[in-house]
């Protein structure tokens, strides 16, 4: 596992301890123990945000199976962490998928791996500010009771400015590190948590007393995934319920900076996607049961509310503290959108660190012990790709979330069979290695591969996602196709201006046994 760090990642390399046998990148160690990971894990998945933004396009995919969908999607999850969590105890490092998938198979496909990381959270980025945006304006016709305040978000101008007062915020708070980063996230998450749990109560209530909007009663039924009418439909299902719980390896990017980088990390993203995955179906239960699916006003099936469920809900289910629900949708995408430049920033650290990236990507700050260049480019790039995106799409969140889904498939998908290649000549030799190191990311691996492949194939459509198209090909499908090209020019272009990495000079290939 030997190999030559790079003598400008930081200030003082050669005196940087090691984990696993990977150089330490100068940041602050031991600042995060089990509790705190788990909530910044939480938190970067953002469930506030993820349910308003999801149910809707959900419920259209596969109807009354949201919740057999919501277990499709938690299985390959909870496989693939798993896996994550043998490479994390073997290998701890910031640049987790891209580092891991190097040692397995190689520079190339690493390279690749890393960039589908940074890709996947940048449009995240971009989808978290634009919610983040909308129920700013909402919060505030609902404060001032002035309706015309929510129509603010309409303005695409206003829109792409205030997404940069947010970008700018999180990007000021992710900057200084993760003790500014913890003690943020403690609040806004337990927060959103407990509005949601009173949603959900709030709902069986209002189905209880009769006075749901259109009650539908509790069917076993709606978890078999098998009921669902097409497969196409149980794909585009299953990428959005994929959507839903990315973010978990959030966890694993920070295990430098954990209390035990070898298993405080791997811990931390099981605990975070079984709490999340709880949640997610008391949630989708409770909408059910009190909206159905129909295209009434306030039913599921009603495409006007699709894209932002709760703000439609909040006020019938929740009545005068319909406000907390618009509060928790709000500090849930702007806190997961602080947290959620811990990966990216981490990730272009250790690529900048290995010669992978320009080096000016492997600088730490000085004074938060955090990389301040990767995190700022992060906000850059996030607002960018947002501003462009509010201009040419008809539903920007629709079509980032789908897109975001086929980029998750990518790159989670890579380090499950990194994690089966790269252990595999220990895979047989007891029952756990088996299951934990082969046969569970195997699996997970194999279920996001036919989950990418097909959506791939259904995005090409014009009707696919919010309709919009360039030339008569899907937009999802474009957005795809340029996000996975420029990564592959961006490779060849850093290929020419620094070989080092690509030669295996910087991370060596090999196997769980050398």
């Amino acid at each position: 596992m030997a190999h030559t760090p790079s003598p400008s990642a930081t200030p003082d390399a050669s005196a940087l301890p090691t984990t696993g046998g990977l150089s330490a990148k100068g940041l602050s160690a031991g600042s995060i123990g089990l509790l705190g990971a788990t909530v910044i894990g939480i938190s970067c998945i953002a469930p506030a945000y993820t349910l308003t933004a999801s149910l809707g396009p959900t419920v259209a995919a596969v109807g009354t199976q949201m919740p057999g969908i919501f277990l499709v999607g938690f299985l390959p999850m909870l496989l693939v962490a798993l896996g994550y969590r043998e490479l994390n105890t073997a290998m701890p490092d910031s640049g987790t998928s891209f580092t891991w998938a190097t040692r397995a198979f190689g520079p190339w496909i690493g390279w690749m791996g890393g960039w589908g990381l940074i890709v996947a959270t940048v449009v995240v980025l971009s989808n978290l500010a634009g919610v983040a945006v909308d129920f700013l304006y909402l919060a505030l016709a609902q404060v001032f009771n002035n309706p015309a305040l929510a129509d603010l978000t309409n303005n695409v101008l206003i829109n792409i400015v205030t997404c940069l007062v947010f970008m700018v915020l999180a990007c000021y708070v992710s900057y200084r590190g993760m003790e500014t980063t913890k003690v943020v996230q403690y609040v806004l998450v337990a927060f959103q948590l407990i509005v949601l749990v009173w949603f959900s109560v709030a709902a069986l209530i209002e189905f209880g007393n009769g006075s749901a909007f259109d009650e539908l009663a509790f069917s076993a039924s709606w978890f078999n995934p098998f009921l669902v009418p097409s497969f196409s439909a149980f794909a585009a299902g299953v990428s959005l319920s994929i959507f839903i719980f990315w973010g978990w390896d959030v966890t694993l990017t920070m295990n430098e900076e954990t209390k035990n980088p070898k298993t405080t990390p791997g811990r931390a993203a099981t605990l975070t996607v079984v709490i999340i995955f709880a949640l997610y179906i008391l949630v989708a239960i409770a909408a059910l049961m009190f909206s159905g699916i129909g295209t009434g006003a306030l039913g599921l099936g009603n495409e006007d509310i699709q894209g932002n469920v709760f703000a439609a809900l909040a006020g019938p289910v929740m009545g005068p503290f319909a406000i907390l629900l618009s509060l928790a949708v709000l500090s849930s995408s702007a806190a997961s959108l602080q947290s959620t430049f811990v990966g990216p920033a981490r990730t272009m650290l250790a690529m900048g660190h290995y010669d992978a990236f320009p080096k000016r990507f492997a600088s730490i700050s000085p004074r938060f012990k955090s990389p301040g260049f990767a995190t700022i480019v992060a906000a850059v790039v996030a607002w960018g790709f947002y501003a462009v995106l509010r201009v040419v799409s008809t539903d920007v969140l629709t079509d980032t979330i789908l897109t975001l889904g086929m980029m998750i498939c990518f790159y989670y998908g890579v380090t499950a069979f990194a994690c089966v290649w790269y252990f595999r000549a220990e895979a047989f030799s007891n029952a756990r290695a088996f299951f934990l190191k082969f046969l569970a990311p195997l699996i997970g691996g194999v279920i996001l591969s036919v989950i990418f492949v097909t959506t791939v194939i259904d995005s090409m459509s014009p009707d696919y996602g919010s309709g919009s198209n360039i030339g008569g090909v899907g937009l999802v499908f474009v957005l795809a196709v340029v996000l996975f090209s420029s990564g592959i020019i961006l490779m060849f272009v850093q290929r020419r201006a620094n070989p080092a990495f690509f030669q295996g000079k910087t991370l060596t290939k090999g196997t769980s046994l050398d």
